[in-house]
């Protein structure tokens, strides 16, 4: 689906408005700003300048698992609020909201994602081919080899990467043992770390101001979001 410009900015700001409101009543701090961004089956909101004063004392004093499952808490009571509304605004029907936190640059993104085909394509960008090597590089590192790996950049801000069949037998049985947090949090860092950021950033020709990653392990999916600093 390919909205009209103006249609299109106008559905990224009402999400934004709506998503700094909820977060506003529920961390009783919003966002500094919330930046939107629709393609469908995906919509991107990436929060900048978020972090009470009480989150602001547990990230100093290194209780960073704590404030985690204080925001996990938080996306449960949210996340079905979350997804209505983007499907009122957008009619993307958003099976899952993915999310994950960059806590040291106060920093956050929400993934919608509606259905969509593993047979999908999308239109190719430059450095693409450096960008999958590089995220199946770090997944033969971490776990395996993906089974499946695609991209889609949405705009100049946003580069969403999805991987599919890429869990190991001893995280299936972490995952079967009901280990999923804890899987999700040393992955999170393992792969994180693996991942060469400034090789990706100079074959896209864009600094990456950030990036994130969620998992879906009922289908050993993986989602990687990379966003931007704007060209000015």
């Amino acid at each position: 689906m390919t909205l009209p410009s103006s249609d299109l900015k106008t559905k990224q700001s009402d999400i934004s408005s709506f998503v700094g409101k909820v977060l506003r009543d529920h961390f009783g701090k919003g966002p500094g700003s919330v930046y939107v961004s629709i393609s469908d089956p995906f919509v991107t909101i990436y929060v900048k300048d978020l972090m009470s004063a009480t989150e602001r004392v547990l990230y100093s004093g290194n209780h960073e698992k704590t404030l985690k499952k204080t925001r996990e808490f938080v996306m449960d009571k949210i996340s079905d609020e979350i997804k209505s509304y983007i499907k009122t605004v957008t009619d993307i029907d958003v099976q899952r909201l993915y999310y994950d936190w960059s806590l040291e640059n106060q920093s956050g993104v929400f993934l919608g994602v509606g259905p969509f085909s593993r047979d999908a394509t999308y239109a190719p960008y430059s450095g693409q081919d450096t960008v999958h090597d590089e995220i199946i590089l770090m997944s033969e590192k971490v776990e395996k080899r993906p089974e499946k790996i695609f991209s889609l950049r949405v705009n100049d801000r946003t580069l969403i990467v999805v991987r599919e069949g890429l869990l190991v037998e001893i995280e299936k049985q972490l995952i079967h043992d009901g280990h999923q947090e804890v899987l999700r949090l040393s992955k999170g860092k393992i792969e994180k770390r693996m991942l060469n950021v400034e090789r990706i950033s100079s074959k896209i020709e864009c600094d990456i101001e950030d990036y994130f990653i969620d998992w879906d392990f009922k289908k050993d999916q993986s989602f990687t979001i990379f966003i931007m600093k704007p060209n000015n």
